[in-house]
């Protein structure tokens, strides 16, 4: 199977780069299957109802989330009415889910979200919640496993490449909107830090830099918000997996002035 994966989508501009370019790279490239980040697609906070539906029609199969999920009221009933979820080492007691099981081309694929815990809400642990989890789809005969992990640490998401190489096919970094350069294949297990951001790039992680600076500078903080006008980027990885594991994987870059940069994963002998 051949799934390709979008980090955090922030705002419109983060959509309009989505919607020009997903439907000609699902065809160019042969995706049976888009999974994306949908914490920041809604005007960089959230997800509303109206956006998931313009998401969806872009051709995303299925959106994860993090420490922004639960920004618009709208989600909770996203939750039942979408493939959407939320962070899996959440509480049970809140909506949604963390992990969902799809058919892909033939083979099972599973989809799970976790959070970190540095600089982000209480949750449970998410090492734990990942052993837990990826054993049990193991009983289930489940092979492929996509780990979308949203955190602020480093060392948090190399951990979790750690405890997970060649226990699932793909681990991919979200949260911090800026991407690494240690995109690799390990013992079948395809790893990346962070993707980044698909929006602006040219201000303070998908932002108006206005209010960072002044928060940077005299300690106020204030109201982010999304310029009207900026340059553009959309950032998404391209994943072939069978049996549970990754044998290629390529890094794309499409920039709004029609540059494309492409990386391929190193794989680690």
């Amino acid at each position: 199977m051949r799934v390709a994966f979008i980090g955090d989508i922030v705002g419109q501009p983060g959509r309009d780069m989505v919607k020009m370019y997903l439907p000609k790279i699902r065809a160019e490239y042969g995706v049976d299957f888009v999974i994306a980040n949908y914490e920041n697609a809604s005007h960089g906070f959230g997800l509303t109802a109206k956006n998931a539906n313009e998401l969806v029609a872009c051709g995303i199969d299925c959106m994860t989330g993090g420490n922004h999920s639960w920004d618009k009221k709208d989600v909770i009933a996203l939750f039942d009415t979408h493939e959407l979820l939320r962070p899996h080492n959440y509480p049970d007691e809140v909506s949604g889910t963390g992990c969902k099981v799809y058919d892909v081309a033939g083979e099972k694929l599973a989809v799970l979200n976790l959070i970190g815990h540095f600089s982000m809400p209480y949750s449970d642990n998410a090492f734990r919640c990942a052993q837990a989890t990826v054993d049990e789809l193991h009983t289930q005969g489940i092979k492929n496993i996509f780990i979308d992990f949203h955190a602020e640490a480093t060392s948090e998401k190399r951990a979790m490449m750690m405890l997970m190489q060649a226990k699932v096919s793909g681990i991919i970094g979200t949260h911090t909107h800026v991407s690494t350069d240690d995109f690799q294949i390990a013992n079948g297990t395809v790893y990346l830090t962070d993707i980044g951001l698909s929006g602006c790039r040219d201000n303070v992680i998908g932002m108006d830099e206005k209010i960072p600076l002044k928060q940077f500078l005299t300690g106020m903080k204030g109201h982010f918000d999304i310029p009207k006008k900026c340059k553009k980027i959309l950032q998404i990885v391209i994943m072939d997996f069978s049996e549970g594991l990754c044998s290629s994987a390529v890094k794309l870059k499409y920039f709004d002035d029609t540059r494309v940069v492409k990386t391929d994963a190193w794989t680690e002998e």
